[in-house]
């Protein structure tokens, strides 16, 4: 699905998007443009899992992904920490029913939703476990678990901890795996996030590593040079790939797992 064709839900466009702080990614900013539709592309590519159904994002941040599935989905449910984040998603994505809550503690009826979403937030969590956890207690059996994250074997490669001081612990795909298994759900399917061809081609004109190339600028606290700028704001999800194989060379795993059904 590309992202001409991503149904649209109205939105209050009076209020500004969060602030960028670096915890969370947020549209609109043009240097930051790659971060968010390398985030994005899990929206778009999984939608279809929650056409006419009961979501549940947990951890639902600035809110643009938990909007963009109110476009299909029945009933979209968004749940943050985060009193700011929340206030933010009900007066700018009114679609979307918001919930200040714990994810460890989730504030939802046991076999209340259809789906759970969490896209690039189990990495932040100290209780990845106990999250998932409740996670499958609020899926209906045969619900699905729709979960993505920075692969830790490429996002901070060689370290023991994250590079980036908002994560608790990042995964590789095994490690997702097995935390979804041991909670007692089935991963039926383990996905990577890969530069497509015009991103493998930025990596070449920008010394080999687009992404590193944003971070050296971001660090040096110094405005963009025009043509990163231009080459960030110009991407778009359909520059990524998202595919099952060469999973520990993929930028961020997305998974689909299952509740039993009875």
């Amino acid at each position: 699905m590309s992202e001409a064709v991503i149904p649209a839900a109205p939105v209050d466009a009076t209020h500004d998007p969060l602030p960028l702080t670096g915890e969370r990614t947020v549209p609109g900013i043009a240097e930051e443009n790659y971060w968010f539709r390398r985030h994005e592309i899990a929206y778009a590519r999984l939608l279809e899992h929650c056409a006419g159904k009961t979501v549940l994002e947990a951890g639902s941040g600035e809110g643009y992904g938990a909007d963009m599935i109110t476009g299909v989905a029945q009933r979209v449910i968004g749940v943050d920490y985060d009193e700011g984040a929340v206030a933010h998603v009900r007066a700018r994505y009114p679609r979307v029913e918001m919930i200040q809550g714990n994810l460890a503690d989730l504030p939802l009826d046991d076999e209340s939703v259809d789906v759970v979403v969490n896209f690039q937030v189990i990495e932040h969590l100290w209780d990845q476990a106990q999250f998932l956890r409740e996670c499958l207690r609020v899926l209906r059996p045969g619900g699905r678990l729709l979960i993505s994250t920075p692969n830790r074997i490429t996002f901070s490669p060689g370290r023991d901890t994250p590079l980036n001081p908002f994560h608790t612990r990042e995964l590789n795909a095994a490690e997702l795996t097995e935390l979804l298994v041991e909670a007692g759900f089935t991963v039926s399917r383990m996905l990577g996030v890969h530069h497509g061809d015009a991103l493998k081609a930025l990596d070449a004109k920008h010394g080999g590593s687009f992404i590193d190339a944003q971070i050296e600028r971001a660090l040096a606290g110094e405005p963009w040079p025009a043509d990163l700028t231009a080459d960030v704001a110009a991407v778009t999800i359909d520059d990524f790939d998202l595919r099952e194989g060469d999973i520990d060379a993929s930028l961020d795993l997305v998974a689909i797992a299952e509740k039993a059904r009875r």
